[in-house]
C-alpha cells in the first residue's frame, strides 16, 4: 500500500495561488484555500468600511457585509505579492460607490499577511 505523504506548500506556491485567485477577484476563494482558521483582519481605525474580524467565519462575515454595501464595482487592481521571509504583501485598490454615502470611493491599501507552517 503506498503511503500519501502531504506536503506543505512553499511560500512561493502560496503566493503563486493567492497572485491567480486575486487577478480574478476570487477573494472569497482565497479565503477558502489560504487562510488559517486563526486569521485576522485588522482594518485601519476609525475607517468606515474595516473593522476588525478574527477567524475564519468572522473574516468570511466581515467580507459579506462589506461586498453588501457596494453599490456600483467600477475598478480594481491588485499589485503582484512581494515575498519577504514568512511574509508577502500585496497593493489594492479599488473604486467603488458605497450604498450608504452614494458617492464614488477609491481605496488604495496594503495587505500583509504571514505564512506559519510552509516550507521556505
Amino acid at each position: 500500500m503506498e503511503q500519501q505523504i502531504k506536503r506543505t506548500p512553499t511560500i512561493q506556491k502560496v503566493v503563486a495561488r493567492f497572485d491567480d485567485l486575486a487577478r480574478q477577484e476570487m477573494w472569497f476563494e482565497i479565503q477558502d484555500e489560504l487562510f488559517a482558521g486563526n486569521v485576522k483582519s485588522i482594518g485601519p481605525p476609525n475607517f468606515p468600511y474595516f473593522g476588525y474580524a478574527e477567524g475564519k467565519a468572522a473574516v468570511r462575515k466581515k467580507g459579506v457585509e462589506f461586498v453588501k454595501k457596494i453599490q456600483e464595482f467600477h475598478e480594481a487592481y491588485t499589485t503582484h505579492p512581494v515575498i519577504g521571509g514568512n511574509y508577502f504583501a500585496v497593493g489594492r485598490g479599488v473604486e467603488i460607490t458605497v450604498r450608504l454615502y452614494q458617492n464614488n470611493s477609491f481605496i488604495k491599501k496594503s495587505f500583509l499577511y504571514s505564512c506559519h507552517k510552509i516550507n521556505k
